[in-house]
């Protein structure tokens, strides 16, 4: 019987397969390198993505960064990646990208101690390079700018410091706030602005700060706007949120606060009146208001000042003023936020000064009669 065999394959499969065997080695190579060259691009892409290129491409705030003598590159790296403080993204990704850079290129014991302006849209190696270049340390200035400070009050003092030589230097930057725009809260003012004085009045944040005798005054005002960012915490916004207010309306509204109310215990008594005019759709009547209008410091005012025509008049329009008064600070803007409980419930609508010879205590009112009477009692201690 004839056994039946497993087809013989014809010349041209055996041709086939002996050139598959000639060509497989190429064809595996060239697969792999495909493969080497997809993995090594996206290697490098993410690589200078994420810890190669720029931190935020659009975002030229300058920063400045001090780096002590005789600084580590670890050091260096750290001062960098925390240069806007420990929760806030700086001006490098990552620490130890940072370390292997300037060791890959020679250049880790080349980088020198001094005061450098960095921004978070330059390169690792720009970054570097201006390091290395070197700039020695500067003379420094510390200022002081007291809660409730206008921006005309805050020129006197960068004045007296030798930071500026005129007001108008300070005015000519603060009216409009086109070069503080990158900062979102200024760019919402700056759209809707109507007629303020200053569109940066409300939002330089009282603090003591340390510039350079040379310092612009851009990056001046840059250091008080990062400071009220820092400030105006997102729990501030959620419950401005539950108020109904945008943060423009709190600033104003603690500003008002800031200028009327003298002692601790009367900002959120303050806060509570302010609020309960503001739900009865009444006038504020708030003579730190007036005073703004008027560039004047003082308690009682003639019917034709109580007249003067001016958006932040509170005695002739109803609601808040067109923008803030003046610059409050941390506890005026919590009591615009949290009025006292028992003043809002209980109605309170006026308040004026005491005895000032005796206290700065404001007196509460919950009606207008009761009001008269304190004025008539207390006025005589206000010139």
């Amino acid at each position: 019987m004839e056994l039946k065999g497993k087809k013989k394959p014809t010349r041209a499969q055996r041709r086939r397969r002996q050139i598959w065997r000639t060509v497989r080695p190429a064809v595996v190579l060239l697969v792999s390198a495909v493969a080497v060259f997809f993995v090594a691009r996206f290697t490098v892409n993410y690589v200078l993505s994420n810890f190669i290129n720029p931190v935020d491409i659009n975002d030229a705030t300058p920063i400045e960064v001090v780096i002590p003598k005789s600084s580590s590159a670890s050091t260096i790296a750290r001062i960098l990646y925390n240069a806007r403080g420990e929760d806030e993204e700086g001006l490098i990704p990552n620490t130890a990208v940072f370390k292997v850079y300037v060791d890959f290129v020679g250049k880790a014991n080349k980088m020198q101690a001094g005061t450098y302006i960095l921004s978070r849209n330059m390169t690792l190696k720009q970054i570097v390079d201006i390091i290395c270049e070197g700039n020695p340390p500067k003379s420094t200035v510390k200022f002081t700018i007291p809660e409730g400070y206008t921006i005309a009050d805050i020129a006197r003092v960068l004045i007296e410091k030798g930071l500026i030589e005129n007001e108008k230097e300070l005015f000519d930057v603060c009216v409009s706030g086109a070069s503080f725009e990158t900062f979102a809260f200024i760019s919402n003012i700056a759209e809707n602005g109507g007629n303020r004085r200053f569109v940066l009045e409300g939002y330089l944040f009282p603090d003591t700060y340390e510039a350079f005798v040379d310092s612009s005054v851009d990056s001046i005002i840059i250091r008080m706007l990062n400071r009220f960012n820092e400030i105006y915490s997102d729990e501030y916004a959620a419950r401005a949120g539950e108020l109904g207010m945008t943060m423009d309306q709190v600033i104003t509204l603690a500003s008002l606060i800031e200028r009327e109310a003298q002692v601790d215990s009367d900002f959120a008594k303050v806060s509570a009146v302010f609020h309960n005019r503001l739900k009865s759709d009444m006038p504020l009547q708030s003579c730190a208001s007036l005073s703004y209008v008027l560039n004047v410091k003082k308690y009682t005012f003639t019917e034709s000042e109580l007249a003067t025509e001016s958006p932040y008049n509170t005695y002739l329009n109803r609601g808040l003023p067109v923008g803030p008064i003046s610059n409050p600070g941390k506890a005026a803007i919590e009591a615009a936020l949290y009025p006292n409980e028992e003043f809002l419930s209980e109605q309170y609508l006026y308040f004026c000064n005491g005895n000032l010879k005796e206290s700065a205590e404001l007196v509460f009112a919950k009606t207008y009669e009761e009001h008269q009477a304190n004025v008539m009692q207390y006025q005589q201690f206000w010139n």
